[in-house]
């Protein structure tokens, strides 16, 4: 699995949790899910992701590394 997909997985993992707890327990929860929506915006926007730096510190192969290793 590559960095990028741990990341989307991550972020709709984080989403629907959140959306079942406001569901479930306390509507306050729907703020959890606008700060993954505003954190996914940010990271489309400037390209900085605190999960990617982290997986790429313990040595997660992104997508670019996998097409050099492939090509």
């Amino acid at each position: 699995m590559t960095i990028e997909r741990i990341v989307v997985s991550a972020a709709g993992t984080f989403i629907l949790l959140s959306l079942l707890l406001a569901y479930l327990h306390s509507p306050y929860w729907l703020g959890f899910t606008a700060f993954v929506g505003f954190n996914l915006l940010q990271s489309g926007i400037t390209g900085f992701c605190p999960l990617a730096i982290i997986l790429a510190k313990l040595g997660v192969p992104s997508e670019a590394h996998k097409a050099r290793l492939s090509s």
